[in-house]
């Protein structure tokens, strides 16, 4: 049992009362104090994220050698897997020491530049304008989402039945991917697979923000934070891969 569960049980008195009318959902039995004080953790950190992300894609778009290295030098791709290899490392081990502090922070900062470094790559193949667009779409996505998961959470919604679909439609997302890999479906298929996708992160963004506001203890949330991030990122990449493709 961690700090914040304890914490929790401490306060079951005042949040059942308080749970009724100032909970972020109904019978809530914990303090919305502290709740809302781990929103706020989790929400500072993945904003945090998304700004290295864009500040670290706006290098490779707009700084020339960064350009050039990623579109004509030839070790370009060794980079680009090399990191793509590490990032899914990296969210396996934090997926065991996300709760161990400092570990999990140094952890969170490489994950975030892994993932920055697949984001820049894939900026710097794109015009300008259809970046913008698709950080657009995106943020407007998100915004939405969120605030419609905390309004129907609010009024006793429960999303947690999505897990299920979501991992399934996730692995096949992942064998179309890899079918594309070896038998290439053209423009076409990407934009089918790409608009698939952005839906599928636009239910794990629902999913992981009601997990944030209902399940995550106050010790997760590094790995609260990696969740929703990762979700918005693949949901750019896919708006953007779309976008692409369509003009």
């Amino acid at each position: 049992m961690g700090k914040g569960d304890i914490e929790a049980g401490l306060h079951y008195g005042q949040g059942k009362d308080e749970g009724n009318s100032n909970g972020l959902y109904p019978y809530m039995i914990e303090s919305p104090e502290l709740r809302w004080g781990f929103i706020r953790k989790v929400y500072t950190i993945i904003a945090m994220q998304l700004l290295f992300t864009a500040g670290f894609a706006s290098f490779f778009m707009f700084f020339p050698p960064a350009r050039e290295f990623a579109k004509h030098n030839p070790y370009r791709f060794f980079v680009l897997f090399g990191s793509l290899i590490v990032t899914i490392i990296i969210l396996f081990v934090l997926s065991k020491f996300y709760n161990k502090h400092p570990v999990n922070l140094l952890l969170l900062g490489l994950y975030t530049l892994g993932m920055s470094v697949t984001v820049g790559f894939a900026c710097v193949f794109t015009k300008e304008m259809i970046v913008a667009e698709a950080a657009f779409l995106t943020g407007v996505v998100v915004a939405s989402l969120t605030l419609y998961t905390f309004w129907a959470v609010k009024r006793g919604a429960d999303f947690s039945f999505l897990g299920p679909f979501l991992f399934a439609s996730l692995m096949v997302l992942l064998m179309f991917s890899i079918i594309q890999f070896f038998f290439p479906l053209g423009p076409l298929g990407r934009m089918v697979y790409s608009a698939v996708g952005a839906i599928l992160m636009c239910g794990f963004i629902v999913y992981d923000t009601c997990e944030v506001i209902k399940r995550y203890s106050y010790d997760d949330y590094v790995w609260a934070a990696i969740s929703i991030y990762g979700d918005i990122i693949n949901l750019f990449l896919y708006i953007l891969t779309f976008l692409n493709e369509l003009l």
